[in-house]
């Protein structure tokens, strides 16, 4: 009898502590992901005010992509989104009590260069049925099945969409046909 009440006391003190834990630890991924807690740091403050006057949060859609759809993994990669955020949240933490200047532009470059596709990807899916814009399906072809060699990423060509100092909302509805930067 006392073989069966050992292990089991312990996997109940363990059910006792663990649970706590993680219940915290996903709790604070749930709150320090959105974009009013990105805005909190001063240094963030711009690309909260440029994401906001973009196409991303104002279009015909109304679906808004945030700061942790473009800048994180896919939540579903677990460990990778857990890393990332760390990292980015320690790193700014740093970047907040060690840099006298915040060089948004130079920040903004190296966001771009760390982007893969599959950011992207995330939120445009379809990306080779564009009704009426034949040439627009065919540039997303060569990025979506690349030849060996010619791979390019989303960022090649749609550099200016985010994180651009506008003075007003960016409505794409409005706005003539976006052309890409074609790189």
């Amino acid at each position: 009898m006392k073989r069966i009440i050992k292990p089991l006391i312990f996997i109940a003190l363990g059910l006792a502590i663990a649970f706590p834990l993680f219940s915290l630890s996903y709790y604070a991924m749930v709150r320090t992901s959105t974009p009013g807690f990105c805005a909190s740091c001063h240094e963030i403050r711009f690309a909260y005010n440029t994401w906001r006057t973009s196409s991303h949060v104002n279009n015909a859609h109304g679906f808004v992509a945030d700061c942790m759809d473009c800048h994180l993994p896919a939540p579903q990669h677990t460990f990778d989104f857990f890393y990332a955020k760390t990292f980015h949240g320690i790193k700014d933490v740093i970047a907040h009590f060690t840099q006298t200047e915040y060089d948004h532009e130079e920040n903004r470059q190296k966001a771009y260069a760390s982007f893969a596709n599959e950011q992207c990807q995330k939120c445009h899916r379809n990306l080779l049925h564009i009704p009426n814009k034949r040439g627009a399906m065919l540039a997303h072809r060569t990025v979506v099945y690349p030849r060996p060699g010619y791979e390019k990423r989303c960022v090649d060509c749609h550099r200016d969409l985010v994180h651009n100092a506008r003075e007003n909302y960016q409505y794409k509805q409005y706005q003539p046909s976006y052309r890409g930067l074609g790189i």
